[in-house]
């Protein structure tokens, strides 16, 4: 039986350590850093407003003992020797009788164990699925409007497992029958997870499906009004469903919220999640997304860079007036209530190259053009085509300071291109280093040899495609992730490989360093992302819980939080303290392959496959945007560094930019507090500005300090393609 990744999650070296992080709440996911309990398990106290009780969970009813050794046996089975030894330990099956021991290794196999672990098992008349399950349309379609929509919710989980039900106790024609019956009757948005039901045809087919396994192991969870439900349950005793009734009992998990019922377009746009929506509890942790207090740095403005305003002499001539430099960079000093602690990771020094770089930054941004606004001002765009890559290029991303470009190719490789006259140079030999003067103020750029630049370089290290590739903050290394299986970390001063990180099991479909450096995350067909520190070999973090292949994960700003979008069409973010999953957003129709924050870290945007933008808050947890109007999956998103515009990419050959700060005041403006819980989306169109290409699919897009639009894509013969 194929392993969960929950439980299956690459689970790293015992020598992996944990001193860049503070050690995690109780119920954290860790790796080598639970110590094995001192109490047994028959034992277990439990506070509750200081009270201390004692629970008896001994294994008394030679049930209990049967169950306990099937499940020793799976995971014995399944390589997870370590997590059967603690559980033998902590049940103490010294009490488990003999007799009971020698039956279940002598008679238990891999279909009873499956079986000990299911609940399909069900005797009731093949003929009767079908009925009950008109009847469950019928309640739908005989209801009020009001209610309608959130009875209709019902009908394809209980299809799906009204067809497994069949499948598993052998009923095999019926449910054929019942699948090509009822199937066209359903959303279109679940085509992928039909299709993947419909190829499970048998009992032995369901054991080691994942998709199966993710259905049977978590609880379809519905949000219904009280309203709605209390009809449901009528309709359900009147009409006399046991069937429909048994389903939502164990396989349902039916949240049920005080008001009125939601709308249509409250519920669709909340709907396609595998195992439906996020429980309310899943929600409700506190996130700090406001950003770090920035360092008090002494920025020296030269005479063409402080802006002045005019003041008014006594003979009635203006004369400029400049503006102190505390004016300028007061308000990025200021505090943010929503900012989590300094020192709540544990994040890298700034070091004088650091600080000289925010200093370049904010001159910079002081140029900054401002977008959007009243007058709807929209960027300018410079496109990067590549020409004659017959498809090989899959992996894209520019430096911050927008001077670099690396591209990861299909056959393995990487190539790193300079955007600036700057040619890319090497670092001096080892002899020539040796008789420099270390002291000296321009010690970096003597270190690097003039004579050695070029205007690309290539990197060769990886064995299978590269998928992603991220600058470091400094520009100094580079990650590159593949279908290999690794990461890899280079130098941009060497060109060479300078670590190698496994741990992911399959293919590893993105990476991404983090703002202030020193860590980096990674995700990959796995299921799970890992948290890296650049100078350790394990992951020091594993955020596990997608049903799916995790295809993108971004940082926050404040380095506190990483956001990652799946397969499974959610999206989840993660708590790097504490390694839990503190929000998690559904209203995907198909596979996410992109995100972005904005840049006051509150909002969260995500794209795919089905071809709409949609943004969250991260503060009121719920969807506040929905753009559509690509055509084509969605590779890439980027916000404006003022936070006033959204750019994305598409395969539709477009670059679209949208007016994100104006759909965020037309929802306050609406009072997202009246909607608390529930979806809300405005109507109107907020595409600021379209920009088509003749035949480039837009891969990737990048804002530069003073608001230009960068987007980079690859030209694709139309020729070739009819």
């Amino acid at each position: 039986m194929a392993e969960h990744p929950s439980y299956a999650s690459g689970i790293p070296s015992e020598n992996a350590t944990f001193n860049q992080i503070p050690k995690q709440e109780p119920n954290a996911l860790t790796v080598d850093e639970i110590p094995p309990s001192d109490h047994p398990m028959t034992e277990v106290e439990v506070e509750d407003n200081g009270v201390k009780l004692e629970q008896s969970v001994k294994l008394e009813t030679e049930e209990d003992q049967k169950t306990l050794l099937a499940v020793l046996q799976f995971l014995k089975k399944n390589n997870l020797a370590r997590a059967a030894a603690v559980l033998e330990k902590e049940a103490d099956t010294s009490n488990v009788s003999a007799l009971t021991k020698t039956s279940i290794g002598e008679t238990l196999s891999n279909a009873e164990v499956s079986s000990l672990l299911s609940a399909y098992s069900n005797e009731a008349d093949p003929a009767s699925y079908d009925d009950n399950y008109k009847m469950l349309q019928k309640i739908v379609e005989s209801s009020l409007d009001a209610n309608k929509w959130e009875l209709a919710q019902l009908l394809y989980p209980v299809f799906v497992h009204m067809y497994l039900e069949l499948v598993y106790n052998n009923h095999d024609i019926k449910a054929r029958s019942f699948f090509l019956h009822f199937r066209s009757s359903l959303e279109d948005f679940h085509h992928a997870d039909l299709q993947n039901l419909a190829s499970v045809t048998s009992k032995l087919q369901m054991t080691g499906n994942n998709f199966i396994y993710s259905l049977r192991s978590n609880k379809f969870v519905i949000r219904i009004s009280n309203e709605s439900n209390d009809l449901l349950k009528r309709s359900l005793q009147e009409k006399n469903c046991p069937l429909v009734n048994n389903i939502i009992r164990e396989h349902l998990l039916m949240e049920i919220f005080e008001g009125l019922p939601r709308t249509k377009t409250q519920i669709e746009a909340s709907a396609g999640g595998m195992c439906g929506e996020p429980r309310h509890e899943e929600n409700k942790a506190k996130v700090y997304y406001g950003l770090l207090k920035e360092p008090d740095i002494d920025i020296p403005l030269e005479d063409d860079d402080e802006p002045t305003d005019l003041d008014t002499t006594e003979g009635g001539t203006s004369k400029p007036k400049k503006k102190k430099k505390k004016e300028i960079f007061s308000k990025k000093n200021k505090a943010d209530p929503n900012a989590p602690s300094m020192t709540r990771i544990p994040l890298p020094e700034l070091k004088d190259a650091d600080k000289l770089e925010r200093i370049t930054a904010a001159k910079e941004s002081l140029k900054r053009v401002r977008l959007g606004g009243i007058d709807h001002v929209a960027p300018s765009v410079c496109c990067y085509t590549f020409t004659n890559s017959l498809g090989n290029v899959t992996a894209l991303d520019i430096c911050d300071d927008s001077s670099l470009l690396a591209a990861g190719f299909l056959d393995s490789h990487i190539r790193v291109w300079s955007l600036t006259p700057r040619s890319l140079r090497s670092v001096k030999s080892a002899a020539e280093l040796s008789v420099l003067d270390k002291e000296g103020e321009d010690i970096f750029e003597r270190m690097m040899d003039d004579c050695s630049g070029v205007e690309s370089r290539t990197l060769y290290g990886h064995s299978g495609t590269v998928y992603s590739v991220s600058f470091s903050p400094c520009r100094t290394l580079l990650l590159s992730s593949s279908e290999d299986g690794t990461v890899r970390l280079w130098s941009l001063l060497t060109w060479a490989n300078l670590m190698v990180y496994k741990g992911h099991v399959w293919s590893v479909w993105d990476c991404k360093f983090s703002p202030y450096g020193h860590y980096f995350v990674s995700c990959g067909q796995d299921r799970v992302a890992r948290l890296w520190v650049t100078d350790h070999q394990h992951p020091v973090r594993i955020f596990a819980g997608h049903f799916s292949d995790v295809d993108c994960v971004v940082f926050h700003h404040n380095s506190n939080y990483i956001a990652t979008g799946s397969s499974d069409n959610s999206v989840r973010v993660w708590d790097l303290l504490t390694g839990n999953c503190v929000r998690i957003f559904t209203g995907h129709k198909k596979p996410i392959m992109c995100l972005a924050w904005s840049p006051d870290g509150r909002y969260l945007a995500s794209a795919g496959v089905d071809s709409q933008v949609l943004i969250w808050d991260i503060a009121t947890k719920v969807m506040v945007g929905q753009f559509t109007g690509h055509t084509g999956t969605v590779h890439t998103l980027v916000f404006s560094r003022d936070g006033e515009v959204l750019a994305s990419g598409s395969l539709d050959n477009t670059v679209k930019v949208w007016d994100f700060q104006q759909a965020i005041w037309d929802i306050d403006a609406d009072d997202v507090g009246m909607h608390r819980g529930h979806a809300t989306i405005s109507d109107r169109n907020y595409l600021l500005s379209d920009y088509p290409t003749k035949s480039t699919p837009i891969y990737h897009l990048h804002f530069t300090r003073r608001n230009l639009l960068l987007a980079v894509g690859t030209w694709i013969n139309p020729q070739s393609t009819t």
